[in-house]
């Protein structure tokens, strides 16, 4: 199959690159290194040095002896870029990972608001366009994001919601109540998306992913430079990661509020795998499907209390500080989604063990001396004065 990764630069899309390269198929990606600038522009990378998109299609090459089809361009803001793309590589499937992927920096202020709405939205916009003018048979896997939901008081369920309402019966959307602009942009790309589905017939899989975790797979240890990244910082970095850099150098694991914020997690092989499902099972032409992609749910407190664990067996002294959350969120709240669609379509989930936090541990040990706590101490607040 002709699969065609936007965003493929980044922590998801190169290790979905090699891992659907490794598997046969012909493996296109396409990124404008925009997170690269994201990152500079406000002073922080990742902990693990990341070679360029260009080193890295070459190793590939060199170990594998598999080609990636590389594009350099903006897709929320060159549409001709896009249909020339589409048009030149033809793809069956297109995985969608080209987005601004953090709630902090959506929420920083005017500019960062816009540019994730602008760059998510319209990035979104001309892929459905694009897909439309070249071939609307074309699969597309969307990477959503579970926060499109937020703490509803009910059960969610997998995108859809069957309701009745003054003795008539209807399906509709979920329900969503996002907790950042950035949260807000992909439910923007859901409602996008859904339409394109109902009005153009195109086939969309939207993937509503938790919080994904780890950095190794099969693919990324074949070579270092090969390697995925590990954002740690408070804007760009996952939980799990803060709290594995802050045991590392000493200070105490800084939990936002109560800590009962409980969402859904899970591990980067996971995330590969429930891709190649989708791809491997296309939705039908006029059909907008939804999975739930997580595997286990979790509070930020059970995670603070499992890394303090595992680093005490390592000899490290580990705290675990409570401190004012900067985010206008629910921390004690209702929490059951359901997320049974792609366990029946054949994953088998990694769940989150002492091992695979001891691992990363170990990688945050070895890179010790990158490691900012400053960065990591959270600077972006919700409420705007």
């Amino acid at each position: 199959m002709r699969i065609l990764i936007l965003g493929g630069d980044g922590y998801l899309g190169w290790p979905t690159a090699m891992y659907l390269s490794e598997r046969g198929h012909e493996v296109a990606v396409a990124d404008n290194m925009i997170k690269r600038f994201w990152e500079a522009s406000i002073g922080v990378e990742p902990l693990n040095h990341i070679r360029s998109l260009n080193v890295r299609v070459k190793r590939w090459r060199e170990v594998s002896g598999k080609e990636i089809k590389t594009y350099i361009g903006d897709i929320a803001h060159n549409h001709r870029f896009v249909y020339k793309m589409f048009e030149d590589f033809r793809p069956e499937a297109v995985v969608h990972y080209a987005e601004q992927p953090s709630a902090p920096y959506s929420m920083m202020n005017r500019t960062t608001c816009a540019d994730t709405q602008m760059n998510n939205v319209l990035g979104t916009l001309n892929v459905m366009f694009a897909i439309q003018h070249t071939d609307p048979d074309t699969h597309l896997v969307k990477l959503g994001t579970m926060g499109e939901y937020g703490t509803p008081n009910i059960d969610i369920e997998e995108g859809w919601l069957d309701v009745e309402h003054n003795g008539r019966k209807d399906r509709v959307l979920y329900p969503k109540k996002p907790h950042s602009f950035y949260h807000l942009s992909k439910v923007h790309d859901s409602n996008n998306l859904a339409f394109a589905s109902r009005v153009w017939g195109q086939r969309v899989t939207d993937l509503n992913q938790g919080v994904v975790y780890g950095i190794d797979t099969d693919e990324t240890r074949r070579h270092e430079d090969l390697q995925t990244s590990f954002h740690y910082d408070s804007v760009f970095g996952t939980v799990l990661n803060r709290f594995v850099t802050q045991a590392v150098v000493g200070v105490p694991l800084t939990v936002y509020g109560s800590g009962s914020q409980t969402r859904g997690y899970l591990n980067i092989r996971d995330t590969l795998r429930c891709v190649e499902l989708a791809a491997d099972n296309p939705a039908e032409r006029g059909e907008f499907r939804v999975f739930n992609q997580f595997t286990e749910q979790l509070s930020i407190m059970q995670i603070a209390e499992r890394v303090k664990g595992v680093a005490a067996v390592r000899g490290l002294a580990v705290t675990i500080d409570h401190i004012e959350n900067p985010r206008v969120e629910q921390e004690d709240h209702y929490y059951n989604a359901k997320h049974s669609k792609l366990q029946q379509l054949g994953l088998e989930p990694h769940l989150l063990t002492d091992a695979v936090i001891d691992h990363m541990l170990e990688v945050a040990l070895t890179h010790r001396d990158r490691i900012d706590p400053d960065v990591i101490q959270p600077a972006v607040k919700w409420k705007q004065r």
